[in-house]
């Protein structure tokens, strides 16, 4: 199925938020993650299923001030 993250197309066999952060290689930890402008806590991230067309954005923790 074809998704957005990051508002990049992008060609996924992923059905939940967990496995396709497996299948694109990004990290667990320090990052967040929302789909369709709405944050997903990361104990859902296994339950949450990925339907055609979504859009995702995950975001990076970052220091400083």
């Amino acid at each position: 199925m074809k998704i957005l993250v990051n508002n990049k197309e992008v060609e996924t066999a992923a059905v939940s938020i967990s496995a396709l952060m497996e299948e694109l290689s990004l990290p667990f930890q320090g990052v967040a993650v929302a789909v369709e402008n709405r944050l997903v806590p990361r104990t859902q991230w296994a339950d949450y299923v990925l339907t055609e067309g979504v859009s995702i954005v995950v975001i990076n923790a970052a220091c400083g001030g």
